[in-house]
């Protein structure tokens, strides 16, 4: 089943201090993920590939083309959709997982990791347990829990991350350098979350620079290019 059809997309952003300079970073983008396939997005740096995600996500607007995604029985053009349909993708269709945790003052780990289910309506107590069992695999201490996690170090703001990510089973996930400041215990952790979720259907869209990572969880591989580079 599709789950993801991005199709002629153009992006290009604007070097306001460079007056006015046009950079093009997208030019006839064509994409397509099924259920269960996990892609990743392979070029250099420059190639548009955290762009590519950030559109799929919503974050940013093409100047054309579309971006197609499965919510529920149909496909919804997230380029056209309203803030309301964005927000609902979000909530129920479409998980991003980066390295970079947003860390949320005050609020303690656990529901964190937990929000994406509240968010959907899910009781209390089974999304805490949800949360509760992913950072156990993730090896985040429980005595951090019930801490905010503004002072954790890198990697253990990234393992939250990925647990907030995975919480909700998200049929899209699109997942930009999930294990980069992870050690190599925790990166085959997080290698399995990914295989699972894809077992179960998830259609996924992957940046992995590690090689090791990329070849464990990729189906198929994209290439990208630096369009100045492809001129």
């Amino acid at each position: 089943m599709r789950m993801i059809e991005v199709q002629a997309l153009q992006k290009t952003f604007t070097l306001h201090l460079r007056g006015g300079a046009v950079l093009p970073v997208l030019r006839d983008m064509d994409l397509a993920v099924d259920a269960g396939e996990c892609m990743v997005l392979q070029g250099p740096s420059g190639a548009g590939k955290s762009t590519l995600l950030r559109a799929i996500y919503g974050n940013y607007r093409p100047q054309s083309g579309s971006i197609l995604l499965r919510h529920d029985d149909t496909m919804v053009d997230i380029v056209r959709a309203n803030p309301r349909q964005v927000i609902d993708l979000r909530r129920r269709s479409l998980g991003y997982v980066t390295q970079f945790l947003r860390v949320i003052p005050r609020v303690p780990t656990l529901d964190i990791v937990a929000e994406p289910l509240l968010a959907r309506g899910t009781g209390l107590d089974a999304a805490r347990a949800r949360a509760a069992a992913l950072l156990e695999r993730l090896r985040i201490p429980h005595k951090l829990w019930d801490l905010p996690p503004a002072t954790f170090s890198g990697g253990e703001q990234q393992r939250i991350n990925i647990a907030r990510g995975f919480c909700a089973e998200f049929p899209i996930l699109l997942l930009d350098e999930p294990t980069a400041s992870l050690d190599q215990e925790n990166r085959q952790i997080v290698i399995g979350l990914i295989d699972e979720a894809r077992q179960r259907g998830s259609a996924i869209v992957a940046i992995v620079h590690d090689a090791e990572t990329r070849n464990a969880i990729a189906t198929r591989l994209a290439p990208m290019q630096a369009l100045e580079a492809a001129a």
